[in-house]
């Protein structure tokens, strides 16, 4: 799954439990094994994104990438394998 956030610059640490507990869980039931989530380095919402990776990292593999073209590539290979 490609999640691009590149836009966001706020933070949207009140929807981590959620994503954590929540969303995390369904989407790997559903089959999800990689998500590749694209921030604006410096922005707040990469913070956002850092704490979310830390709270699935261990379901869900999770790589946050400064370009969608670095995300898509990464996605492309893990499909591969």
């Amino acid at each position: 799954m490609l999640n691009d956030n590149s836009k966001v610059v706020g933070p949207w640490d009140h929807a981590l439990e959620w994503l954590t507990t929540d969303w995390a869980p369904r989407a790997i039931q559903s089959g999800l094994t990689h998500f590749a989530h694209v921030v604006s380095s410096e922005s707040f919402a990469a913070f956002s994104a850092h704490n979310m990776h830390t709270g699935i990292t261990e379901k869900l593999q999770m790589h946050i990438f400064d370009s969608t073209v670095e995300a898509l590539e990464w996605l492309r290979v893990v499909q591969q394998t």
